[in-house]
């Protein structure tokens, strides 16, 4: 038994499991550390190295080195090139996925075979299928797809849960802000007793720390270049610019630590000791914090809507959250003072927390069905108290757990909300224009079915097209040119014989994981019309059986 939790973060990951004891731990890789750099090394066509090895090499060999990955996810577009071979990113997330797998097998002696794996709660239905694909690529089976500060937030509540079992402990309101290599979300989170429940979500999946890091490695640039004007500018060079960023960065984690630091920046035969304060890094860097405290303030006036004018906690997550302009500005905006909250690995502790619950989920559900105590299109919300309590001995007994362990998994329940809003391209009746109509908004609690009616333009419509939309940016729009089309497809071959305005049902279906499912239906002629997203992680056949086998072909060699 055991689903592991998966933290596959921007610039570093982590995996992580339910111990002996029923509490998460992260595993601790070959390297002893917690967590593995999320960078790929491609050393040759069949071997690549994954983590510290990989990143210290960034510099020597910039071209075959593929960071920050994850902000190419769902871009089907994009595909990284070493060695005459292309990778696109649930590949190279595939090899980071399977490195972590194999440094738990190696701690664990326990297989890897099932995965919860977390997500930005900004990530759109693309990104949330190239994840799912990354983990089929890597030979895992991925029971959930879960958001991060959810994830952080069953970290953060899992003793308190555990002490709800026990005494009524008081409701909170939880903001949880989580800043990390290279993505950002606020969440509002709402915990009330053994319940999760997600109200607002806002956030930008091409915002972290690594934009921290740019900031300062182009001030260290100019200040290089203006030291040594002959001298070629250190971000025209792959090597130069990887070498400058590697040193930004540990500039920045200086910065975390003290009020000032020097960098040495040798490029070109010159070189400069450059030093850097922590008011100089927060200055440059304002900007994006203050558009982190936008997005929060968002965040916060969609929780507002909802009934939520106030939270009791503001906790901090992702490593970048460290920086102290962070709990200072947020702070100062809110009038809360932040909580650091394992800001490293909490997601990773979340995620196996949640993997546990989906387990024992499955396993209870199962022995009810065989037990004929649960029919096959029931819940087990369903089942007979009597006949739960029964079913959790059982499952207890089987796998050698305590039995307050199982029940206290499945009273803990998690709410959501959708991250985008999901619509249609349709003609407006009154100007007879095209339109984006929008069937989901942006934070409706999940999950989502939603049907509507619309009808045909003329009479005798052989086709209907059906163009699935996704919202870009804060509001949806109408205008087709500020969404992305997500999914096209037609109902074709319709007979003759039907008038103008027949009816087409078009539905949309959201689960927990944020995946969209859209149905079509000509009513009358009784035509249906499913599709799937064209996606970066749904590619063409012949292109998904050669990238599994270049993923399984591909050793990991250890630096």
């Amino acid at each position: 038994m055991g689903v592991f939790g998966v933290d596959l973060g921007t610039t570093n990951s982590a995996i992580a499991r339910i111990d002996a004891d029923g509490r998460p731990e992260v595993i601790v890789g070959l390297s002893g550390a917690s967590t593995t750099p999320s960078t790929v090394l491609l050393t040759s066509a069949t071997d690549h190295v994954v983590g510290e090895g990989a990143r210290r090499e960034a510099r020597l060999d910039p071209e075959n080195v593929c960071s920050l990955v994850k902000r190419r996810m769902g871009d089907s577009q994009w595909r990284f090139v070493a060695h005459g071979q292309t990778w696109s990113a649930p590949a190279i997330s595939a090899l980071i996925l399977k490195s972590l797998m194999s440094d738990a097998a190696f701690t664990t002696g326990e297989q890897v075979e099932r995965a919860v794996i977390t997500v930005p709660a900004y990530f759109g239905d693309e990104e949330r299928r190239a994840t799912i694909q990354a983990g089929t690529y890597a030979g895992l089976d991925v029971a959930g797809v879960l958001s991060e500060p959810i994830a952080a937030a069953l970290s953060y509540g899992f003793a308190r849960i555990t002490d709800a079992l026990a005494t009524r402990t008081p409701d909170e309101t939880v903001l949880v802000y989580d800043l990390g290599g290279g993505t950002f979300d606020a969440t509002v989170i709402e915990l009330a007793d053994r319940r999760i429940t997600v109200l607002a979500v806002d956030g930008d999946h091409q915002l972290g720390g690594a934009d921290w890091d740019e900031r300062l490695a182009l001030h260290l640039s100019r200040t290089f270049c203006a030291e040594h004007p002959d001298a070629e500018d250190p971000l025209d060079d792959s090597a130069g610019s990887q070498s400058i960023i590697l040193a930004a960065e540990r500039a920045k984690h200086d910065l975390t630590e003290s009020d000032s630091t020097s960098v040495i920046v040798s490029h070109d035969g010159a070189r400069s000791v450059i030093t850097v304060t922590r008011p100089e890094f927060e200055e440059l860097t304002r900007p994006l914090m203050a558009r982190t405290v936008e997005l929060t303030r968002s965040c916060l006036a969609a929780a507002e809507r909802r009934g939520v004018s106030k939270v009791d906690r503001v906790l901090l997550v992702g490593g970048s959250s460290r920086m102290p302009m962070v709990a200072r500005e947020l702070g100062a905006a809110l009038g809360i003072t932040p909580e650091l909250d394992d800001p490293d690995l909490a997601v990773a502790r979340g995620a196996a927390t949640y993997g546990e619950k989906l387990e024992i989920e499955r396993l209870v559900r199962a022995d009810l069905l065989t037990r004929g105590r649960l029919r096959d299109d029931r819940t087990l919300v369903d089942a007979s108290p009597a006949d739960l309590d029964e079913s959790c001995s059982r499952v207890a007994a089987a796998f050698a757990l305590p039995v307050g362990n199982v029940r206290r998994m499945l009273e803990i329940t998690v709410d959501t909300v959708v991250s985008r809003g999901f619509g249609v391209l349709a003609v407006n009746g009154h100007h007879g224009e095209l339109e984006a109509s929008w069937l989901v908004q942006r934070n409706q609690p999940l999950p989502i079915r939603v049907r509507r009616s619309f009808g045909t333009m003329r009479p005798d419509q052989a086709r209907i097209e059906l163009v699935v939309l996704e919202q870009q940016g804060q509001a949806a729009s109408p205008r087709p040119e500020d969404a992305k089309v997500l999914i096209e497809g037609a109902i074709t071959d319709i007979p003759p014989g039907y008038d103008e305005g027949s009816e087409v049902v078009v539905t949309f279906e959201m689960a927990f994981d944020g995946v969209l499912h859209v149905t079509a239906f000509h009513v009358e002629a009784g035509i249906p019309l499913e599709l799937s997203a064209k996606t970066g992680a749904t590619l063409s056949k012949s292109e998904v059986e050669r990238e599994l086998d270049q993923v399984h072909r591909t050793r990991r060699r250890d630096h």
